[in-house]
């Protein structure tokens, strides 16, 4: 890791979706002359604005905001990608004289920053698309006959997959936590996040997110990362007249849950992470931080 990106002070935020770190990431940084670097995997994509609940204009009017809208919404992006690029976000960010705030939902690509993962080697090319031609369940059926767990990845994106085989099961390495670093955790009671779900959810249908999913998948087909993201892969079934637009709306809300409980799990394993349950003491806690 970069020396100085090592000892630039940062402020994380995370946790659940829906669970309003955007918003006091927004908040915070527009006190304390921030700029804010959004740790998730499917707003790095163009083209998937509503089903991500992305800043809006206006907010990044507000504050600036990094890592969106960098990749096309079928390329590769992974988080050994994200790592280099938000530690030159940090860099920047602080040559500016202002802070830096890493904000999200993706575990692995928060945790590529601050505990500085070195990351395996990509698999050769030739070997990637003859993986690739197989179907999810021969890559399981292949994955179970080399003896791999799949118990800790998304069995149902191909990619992960295809690169616990290419890596044979290992994982990438890792340091301590960076220096200068305040994580702070935000989570909300599981019947107040259900509610915070399903209004999103609600929003985004009336802000028109059926059509946005159309589009895409008529320009990209469903094979496309973006469409394999939640808000996105549920409506497949939808536009194949195999189920009702409220079923469809209940598989979203469910999948957004489903992705919550991974979070919570993620998150709670990190002891360095400070969850503060009473938002009045937010503030004092960032200002102390800062004036080290």
């Amino acid at each position: 890791m970069d020396s100085r990106a090592g000892t630039t002070p940062i402020i994380v935020i995370v946790g659940e979706t829906a669970s309003g770190k955007s918003a006091l990431a927004l908040h915070l940084a527009e006190r304390h002359d921030g700029e804010i670097i959004c740790a998730d995997a499917l707003t790095v994509r163009r083209g998937v604005d509503i089903g991500t609940a992305k800043p809006t204009d206006a907010d990044r009017a507000r504050v600036p905001h990094h890592l969106i809208d960098v990749a096309a919404p079928c390329q590769d992006f992974t988080a050994a990608v994200f790592k280099e690029r938000a530690l030159s976000a940090i860099e920047d960010i602080a040559a500016r004289g202002s802070v830096p705030f890493l904000v999200g939902g993706t575990g692995l690509y928060i945790d590529a920053v601050l505990y500085d993962y070195s990351f395996l080697p990509a698999g050769n090319r030739q070997g990637r698309e003859a993986l690739n031609d197989l179907s999810v369940e021969q890559l399981l059926e292949l994955a179970s006959q080399r003896g791999l767990n799949v118990s800790d990845i998304d069995i149902r994106n191909k990619r992960r997959i295809i690169r616990l085989l290419e890596t044979g099961g290992q994982h990438a390495t890792k340091t301590g936590l960076r220096p200068n670093t305040l994580i702070l955790g935000i989570s909300q009671p599981r019947e107040q996040l259900r509610e915070r779900v399903t209004s999103r959810v609600d929003r985004m249908l009336q802000d028109g997110l059926e059509q946005e999913v159309r589009g895409l998948a008529k320009t990209y087909g469903w094979q496309c990362e973006a469409l394999k993201g939640i808000g996105y892969r549920e409506w497949q079934a939808y536009f194949n007249d195999q189920q009702t637009m409220q079923e469809t709306k209940e598989k979203i809300i469910k999948s957004t849950l489903d992705l919550a409980k991974k979070q919570r799990t993620w998150f709670r394993r990190n002891n360095s992470i400070h969850w503060v349950d009473d938002p009045s003491k937010i503030e004092a806690i960032v200002t102390t931080f800062l004036s080290k």
